[in-house]
């Protein structure tokens, strides 16, 4: 999602509970895959990379005026990882 199209202010009960699910999701899938030993060296620098990319997109709606739809544009990209992590993660 772009900056400039940012979510409804309604939405961010929703979007916070999909980030909450989708990230218990892909924490339980790759803790698995850490305790198996099958958890790639690609997958311990996506860990990295995408938290260090959606730490970017966030502190740069946090650089723009404050309103109510900012704090769900602010999660925006947490979630658009978690949920793609998620869906990855469970075709595996």
């Amino acid at each position: 999602m772009s900056l400039r199209r940012r979510p409804p202010a309604a939405a961010l009960p929703f979007l916070l509970a999909e980030l909450t699910f989708a990230s218990w999701e892909t924490m339980m899938h790759r803790s698995w895959m850490m305790a198996a030993g099958t958890c790639s060296p690609a997958e311990y620098q996506r860990m990295v990379l995408e938290k260090m990319h959606a730490a970017q997109r966030s502190a740069m709606v946090l650089m723009q005026p404050w309103t109510a739809a900012g704090a769900a544009a602010m999660l925006a990209p947490w979630h658009r990882r978690a949920r793609a992590n998620a869906r990855r993660l469970r075709r595996r």
